[in-house]
């Protein structure tokens, strides 16, 4: 009877523990949103090129949420169809997470 309890506990422990983890997740890679930021944005987002100039720390957190949640509006709308749903998931990860006002802000571009 005990072992059957215990057992059960056990289990249950497991899957809560499972659950917090996967719900903890964060969204996106900043890893890989950094690469595709620089491969996909950065033509367009530098000194002297056709877009204003645009890093990380351009913005703080609240500012690229705004953004991101209005990616239709942009006029490089078009640019960002193109990508894929987790594309600029991780792109947001590295935007959002080296903010200007982010524990850790992006050092250089």
């Amino acid at each position: 009877m005990f072992k059957q309890i215990g057992s059960i506990t056990l289990i249950l422990v497991f899957l809560f523990v499972t659950l917090g983890i996967a719900l903890a997740e964060e969204k996106g890679n900043s890893r890989k949103g950094k690469y595709l930021f620089r491969k996909s944005c950065r033509t367009c987002h530098t000194e002297g090129a056709a877009a204003k100039d645009l890093s990380p720390v351009s913005k703080t957190q609240a500012e690229w949420e705004k953004v991101f949640t209005a990616l239709d509006t942009l006029q490089c709308k078009e640019e960002w169809a193109k990508l894929e749903a987790t594309d600029s998931d991780d792109i947001y990860a590295y935007l959002h997470g080296h903010a200007f006002d982010s524990p850790s802000p992006a050092k250089c571009k």
